[in-house]
């Protein structure tokens, strides 16, 4: 049983899928706070600081800990949550035809050993119809999606190409956690 420190339902589901047996429980950081344009390191700080802000709330003592974080960059930009419908399609118009990269990080801790995993998929997308673009913003299925990309839909029939795992682009690289388990 491992803590998962996030009100991530994506993350929620790709760790059911993977038959990992957690707990989730939020911890509050202000990723508003962070100001680097380095996608990299916006990811890393900002698992760094929900994993800092969680163990403090919880430690790893009942169970492992477990929190993560995701970005997404298109056409050289760092591109975070939207923060509402018009900022949600200048992203997606941003993606649209575009090579995207979806850069997500992990901290694992328990007892006996901590990892930090910084890992990218990169996907080639065909330019989006804007009626589905337009239904896609009405659904607000975007809402709380780094880059209000959904890899695993609204943007699936766009894929040309991918180059990772899904569960990086999807949150979390339960692949890789896997190993540790």
């Amino acid at each position: 049983m491992i803590r998962l420190a996030s009100t991530s339902q994506t993350r929620a589901l790709l760790l059911k899928q993977f038959g990992i047996d957690f707990i989730q429980q939020s911890s509050d950081f202000d990723e508003d706070s962070i100001d680097i344009k380095d996608p990299k390191e916006f990811v890393y700080q900002a698992t760094k600081g929900k994993f800092e802000a969680a163990l403090q709330q919880y430690g790893v003592q009942d169970y492992p800990l477990l929190v993560a974080d995701t970005v997404i960059t298109a056409n050289n930009q760092l591109l975070r949550k939207a923060k509402d419908e018009d900022d949600a399609y200048r992203i997606l118009k941003l993606q649209s035809g575009s090579k995207v990269s979806i850069i997500t990080c992990m901290i694992y801790k328990s007892n006996s050993k901590q990892i930090i995993d910084i890992s990218y998929t990169d996907y080639q997308f065909r330019v989006f119809e804007q009626k589905d673009i337009e239904n896609y913003i009405k659904s607000k299925e975007w809402i709380g999606k780094a880059g209000a990309c959904m890899v695993e839909g609204f943007c699936q029939p766009y894929i040309e190409s991918v180059h990772g795992l899904e569960s990086t682009a999807m949150g979390l690289s339960v692949e890789k956690l896997l190993s540790f388990l």
